[in-house]
């Protein structure tokens, strides 16, 4: 879904503020370069890398990088370079694989005198020292804190995919309950991850999405399962499904198969199946527990595959207080397509097993001048 409701601030459903923003709805014409950047008539966006990286020597790495813009006011005049019509947070992770052990930061700015943006003319999305530059199809990020950063050169093997049907990825009932949803599905990386004080030379595969929208979720909704799979056979997966209050699972859940060219089919809900298959891991400091193997199913391709990570530990938790708790990171496939053997790489995120995320709510506090951490 790269249903990215990360942070608390996402959504605002119950904000008047939404009125005044343009909402997803069918036959938007997409145009690239320019639909890879700002889209400021839109209330909510993000920008999303995840990948799955290793060394010559087998070291194995998952990464993280996120953008988020957020509006917070429709004023047409800014005051100063300090007014704030816009919340940017970014949140970075490094899940050391070989290693055993999870890092991640977040930050959140306001735009400030060039602290955060976005600029399409120079093809840069940035907060503080994160930063994403595109140039055509390729893209190089560069992230550094305190334990740990990297810098990788990515490139796009296949042109972008629009996921949903016409134009929209509906997330629930209702005109507008929906986003335009962007993803690169095969990027190629190559860089540095810099650990320690160590610094590791890897290569690897990455995955982009992009959202844009004003409200999406609905009422019942209390979290999701989004998986990003990467096969060995040059072909993708995106796959999510929505959870509501009762247990059960939303007809809104949907899914996206991408071939080896590079085309796009629509997967509904019934077209695939997600099953939990008991192995859980329990966090310290939230106390949810995450199902972390599950059961991928897709019969028109005739796939059948388990999912596990090879980290347990991957929750992004203990934030700013913008963003809700989640468990977000690497993940192996391992199964059988048309009964021949099949494998791959992919990330997985799920939300609100601690507590349902908290849609409809306003902005309640200041925006601070910055936090960095």
């Amino acid at each position: 879904m790269r249903n990215k409701l990360v942070w608390l601030v996402s959504c605002l459903l119950l904000n008047p503020l939404v009125m005044q923003y343009r909402s997803a709805v069918p036959g938007y014409h997409y145009e690239f370069p320019r639909d890879n950047f700002n889209h400021p008539d839109f209330q909510t966006e993000w920008w999303y890398y995840t990948g799955n990286l290793r060394t010559a020597d087998g070291h194995e790495f998952g990464f993280e990088l996120t953008f988020f813009r957020e509006a917070l006011t429709r004023e047409a005049q800014k005051a100063s370079d300090w007014s704030a019509p816009d919340a940017f947070v970014a949140h970075l992770a490094l899940s050391d694989i070989s290693g055993g052990k999870f890092y991640h930061r977040e930050r959140l700015n306001r735009p400030g005198p060039g602290i955060a943006g976005v600029n399409a003319e120079t093809g840069r999305i940035w907060n503080g020292n994160w930063q994403i530059d595109w140039k055509g199809n390729a893209q190089n990020l560069r992230a550094i804190s305190d334990q740990f950063g990297l810098q990788l050169a990515l490139e796009s093997q296949k042109p972008p995919v629009i996921h949903g049907i016409d134009g929209i990825s509906q997330k629930s009932a209702g005109a507008g309950h929906a986003s335009h949803y962007i993803s690169l599905t095969r990027l190629t990386a190559n860089g540095d991850i810099d650990l320690g004080g160590k610094k590791f030379a890897v290569a690897g595969t990455a995955w982009m999405d992009h959202e844009f929208f004003t409200q999406q979720l609905g009422g019942g909704q209390v979290g999701w399962d989004w998986f990003s799979l990467q096969l060995d056979d040059h072909t993708e997966l995106m796959l999510f499904r929505l959870r509501l209050k009762d247990g059960s699972i939303d007809p809104f859940s949907s899914g996206t198969y991408i071939d080896a060219a590079g085309q796009a089919t629509h997967l509904a809900q019934k077209d695939f199946s997600l099953h939990p298959l008991g192995d859980t891991w329990k966090s310290d400091s939230t106390h949810a527990m995450y199902p972390i193997r599950w059961r991928v199913t897709v019969p028109s391709l005739k796939l059948i595959a388990d999912v596990a990570t090879p980290l347990r530990q991957q929750e992004l938790a203990g934030n700013t207080g913008w963003s809700p708790n989640y468990w977000e990171g690497a993940i192996r496939l391992t199964g059988t397509r048309d009964t021949a053997p099949i494998a791959g790489v992919g990330y997985l995120e799920m939300t609100g097993y601690d507590r349902p995320v908290p849609l409809g709510q306003p902005l309640a506090e200041p925006l601070p001048g910055s936090s960095n951490r």
